[in-house]
């Protein structure tokens, strides 16, 4: 029973959002707004740029927030326009280049071990180039396919997997340096 009252509620906040009412729309912020500066920050290195596109983001749910149908999660619905408003941001700042690589290998990248912090995995991706991170993020953290992927960034599927083996391979060498600077060894 508390589950249907919770999505009931949820709904309800959503339909008063709808017809513009601040305070449902506060909430709906409030709810939302931490966990969207992350996925925005995954993008965009500088925490303020990516506070401004999430904001910007944020006006357009609420000006499209009528258009949601209530089949899956407002979470995903939010995060996507999110992702498509950080690779707006980044088209117009002209900040990504895709290398199109015809040939490339599959790499296995194994899970970066749990002795690095957050704050670490963040600086290591953050130290890709723009391509490759967007690609990667799109990837490996909202769950893209390659096909998905090149359909929103106006590239080809081969240069999606191309740019996702480079950023694999680069965080790869960097975990690796990381790994061996903390045992002393570099």
């Amino acid at each position: 029973m508390k589950v249907i009252a919770l999505h009931q509620e949820e709904r309800e906040i959503i339909l008063q959002a709808a017809e513009n009412n601040r305070h449902a729309q506060h909430k709906i912020y409030s709810k939302f707004a931490p966990k969207m500066l992350g996925v925005c920050r995954q993008y965009i290195k500088d925490l303020h740029l990516a506070e401004d596109v999430m904001i910007t983001a944020f006006m357009k749910v609420f000006t499209n927030i009528g258009n949601f149908e209530h089949k899956g999660s407002f979470e995903g619905w939010i995060r996507r326009i999110m992702v498509n408003e950080c690779i707006s941001y980044l088209r117009v700042q002209k900040k990504v280049s895709f290398m199109e690589d015809e040939y490339f290998t599959e790499s296995t990248f194994n899970n970066i071990e749990s002795q690095f912090s957050v704050e670490d995995i963040q600086s290591l991706i953050d130290s890709l180039p723009d391509g490759y991170k967007m690609v990667f993020n799109l990837y490996a953290i909202e769950g893209f396919k390659h096909q998905e992927i090149a359909k929103m960034l106006g590239i080809s599927e081969g240069t999606s997997k191309s740019q996702l083996s480079h950023a694999r391979k680069m965080l790869q060498e960097q975990v690796n340096k990381l790994k061996n600077y903390e045992n002393g060894t570099e």
